[in-house]
């Protein structure tokens, strides 16, 4: 979450060779700050970082001695996790073996920037100063705008990506594996289990954090990917996205679409309703770049939308539309929706009541949908869509229920209708 960040300070021990290895799901594609993951510092002019530039490449930088690896690829998918690795052993001969950078098990070679360290040169890690993840600790700033997981630092060993990860069988996809080896005295790895102490150290050394700000637990893991929106849609009249890129509107009139579609299967999630605009729209839409909202159905007939606004509901089917009076909702409102795309079906709640169902959805898997949202503004009166695709948070407040889906995933504020599942990966690679 913005303006959070873990910090300790370390003690003396091995500054030649190390490893750091975790995951992050930017909430961010590009622009604005750099986003740092680890940093290590005594002032501006004695610090190392690995951080995620705005442009979306990965970057370490140790400035006391020029040491500046910055990757020629970008990294800007906001809808997946990505494992960054580096592995360092200044004592080697050959100065690229000295600092080894890796992305999802794969070492990077291609630099757009590459001043490697010389040899036996020291990095401010494991140097009895302050740690900072998640923002850079010399000056403040820089905080990381997404999520992290499975975060490990190992003291006096340069290892390889199969220390913590492996290629699925099945799917080919790069996944986490737990770490089996010894830490070493600055060595930690942090789950993020706990929600009560987020900075807790799992290696048995105790090298805990403190948590400054007030970061969000999610359910969503490199293991099972949950839905979000999607701030890399094409064109630029998309939503203002906060709160990890599930919290839309700000001041505009602008929508956006999830992350995650499906064209077939049964699927929940909800929307919590911040302002009084009645033009607010949730629902679905067949477009993966959602941005006009409700275009009318002269005018887009290539397109199927079936949605809810504060005072009102509508199917859209092709170049047919059906206008229903009379529905309310109101300022905090949670609308939960009951995908059906085996029956051509939206079920349509509010506060965890059935309220009505479009049955005029196809249902011949031809059509791919995903949620959507257009938030409203008019003088001076705005809203906010905060999403739940059980997730297990509205805006920045954490979701404290009972209720999952029937895989028994996710978090969500209301009971999920029997036989309907949360849009993660889990579900929809079980559904296939």
């Amino acid at each position: 979450m913005p303006n959070t960040y873990l910090s300790r300070t370390q003690s003396s021990s091995s500054r030649q060779i190390s490893t750091l290895s975790c995951w992050v799901k930017k909430s961010r594609a590009s622009g604005g700050d750099s986003m740092n993951i680890f940093s290590a510092f005594s002032d501006g002019s004695f610090r190392t970082e690995v951080l995620l530039q705005s442009a979306g490449d990965f970057r370490l930088l140790n400035v006391s001695t020029s040491v500046n690896l910055q990757t020629s690829a970008l990294f800007r998918d906001v809808g997946a996790w990505y494992h960054f690795m580096i592995a360092i052993d200044t004592t080697q001969a050959t100065d690229t073996n000295r600092v080894k950078m890796y992305v999802n098990g794969t070492q990077i070679t291609s630099f757009s920037s590459a001043t490697y360290p010389s040899q036996n040169s020291n990095f401010m890690f494991n140097n009895s100063l302050p740690l900072h993840i998640g923002r850079t600790g010399a000056y403040g700033n820089e905080y990381f705008d997404g999520l992290m997981a499975n975060y490990y630092w190992i003291d006096g060993q340069a290892l390889t990506p199969s220390s913590f990860g492996e290629t699925d069988a099945t799917t080919g996809i790069w996944k986490p594996k737990s770490y089996s080896g010894s830490y070493g005295t600055n060595g930690f790895f942090l789950k993020f289990e706990n929600s009560a102490s987020l900075g807790t150290d799992s290696s048995g050394n105790g090298n805990n954090f403190t948590v400054n700000g007030t970061p969000t637990q999610t359910v969503d893991t490199p293991s099972n990917v949950f839905c979000t929106l999607n701030a890399i849609q094409s064109g630029s009249s998309i939503s203002t996205l906060t709160n990890g890129n599930l919290t839309a509107g700000t001041n505009d009139n602008k929508g956006v679409a999830g992350t995650l579609g499906v064209n077939k299967g049964k699927w929940y999630w909800e929307v919590k309703n911040s302002g009084t605009q009645t033009n607010q729209r949730f629902g679905v839409s067949n477009r993966a770049n959602e941005q006009d909202g409700d275009a009318s159905p002269s005018g887009d007939t290539a397109n199927v939308r079936s949605y809810v606004g504060l005072n009102y509901q509508k199917n859209y089917s092709a170049s047919s539309g059906t206008t229903n009076t009379g529905f309310v909702g109101t300022n905090g409102a949670i609308f939960g929706f009951a995908l059906d795309l085996d029956n051509g079906t939206l079920g349509r709640y509010v506060n965890g009541t059935l309220i009505s169902t479009d049955t005029t959805l196809p249902s011949n898997n031809s059509v791919t949908f995903f949620p959507f949202t257009f938030v409203t503004y008019n003088a001076g009166n705005w809203n906010l869509a905060q999403f739940n695709f059980g997730n297990g948070y509205f805006g920045s407040t954490a979701i404290i229920s009972p209720y999952s889906d029937t895989a028994g995933l996710g978090k969500f504020q209301y009971a999920v209708p029997a036989g309907y599942y949360s849009l993660c990966t889990k579900n929809i690679n079980s559904q296939g």
